[in-house]
């Protein structure tokens, strides 16, 4: 599937059309934490360092979104391929959630102005509902890692979303539902925020009403 998503007026607007009708998929949490993560697309001004990606000639014209390497050091999922967000705190909507965990975690400090819309809660395997924030980033914008919490910011070209090897599934003999994995360069990386990307391709950019909830995550996101 070959698409050029560029960054500029057409696409937000088509994102925001998508959004605006679909019908979101709210979880109670229960036993889970609330958590909310900012899906943030940018311009691809930097390089993603990351999985031998190949960048456009004219960058800067493109679209990418925002994905980080989490800390080593972290207590749970070190290393892993994430969004910048976290816990709701108490008194914040999810929305506030995921702009401040953006300014915090890559010094990308955004308003309420900035938020597109919302795709549907994923349920972990390690204790949280996650509602994942579309935002709109801005072009020329600096990201910088907060090194207590992301070890990397990479920028990651829109076009990544389209291939045709994408969505890649995987049976495992503990779950009924496959493994979910997204192709990234020459890597992959996998589910929850495998299925936030994916849906937000189905979503956002060819307008489809796809469902990712029922995705199981890899054995090392269950912690």
């Amino acid at each position: 599937m070959q698409a050029t998503c560029k960054f500029d007026q057409s696409l937000l607007d088509l994102i925001v059309h998508n959004l605006g009708r679909h019908d979101v998929a709210e979880l109670e949490p229960r036993e889970r934490t609330r958590a909310a993560v900012a899906f943030t697309l940018v311009d691809c001004s930097e390089p993603a360092n990351m999985a031998n990606i190949p960048f456009p000639a004219d960058a800067r014209e493109q679209a990418a979104y925002i994905l980080t390497t989490r800390a080593p050091r972290l207590s749970s999922h070190a290393g892993q391929r994430a969004y910048p967000g976290g816990r709701v705190d108490p008194g914040e909507s999810v929305e506030q959630a995921a702009l401040r965990e953006l300014e915090e975690e890559v010094g990308l400090r955004l308003d309420s102005s900035s938020v597109l819309g919302r795709l549907d809660d994923y349920a972990t395997r390690s204790g949280y509902v996650i509602t994942p924030i579309v935002v709109w980033g801005g072009s020329n914008v600096e990201l910088t890692p907060n090194p207590g919490e992301v070890d990397l910011v990479h920028r990651i070209p829109l076009n990544e979303l389209m291939r045709d090897d994408a969505p890649i599934l995987e049976t495992i003999a503990e779950s009924e539902h496959p493994v979910l994995k997204m192709p990234l360069g020459d890597e992959w990386f996998a589910a929850p925020s495998a299925a936030i990307a994916y849906q937000f391709r189905e979503v956002a950019l060819l307008g489809r009403s796809t469902r990712v909830a029922h995705y199981e995550q890899p054995y090392f996101a269950w912690k």
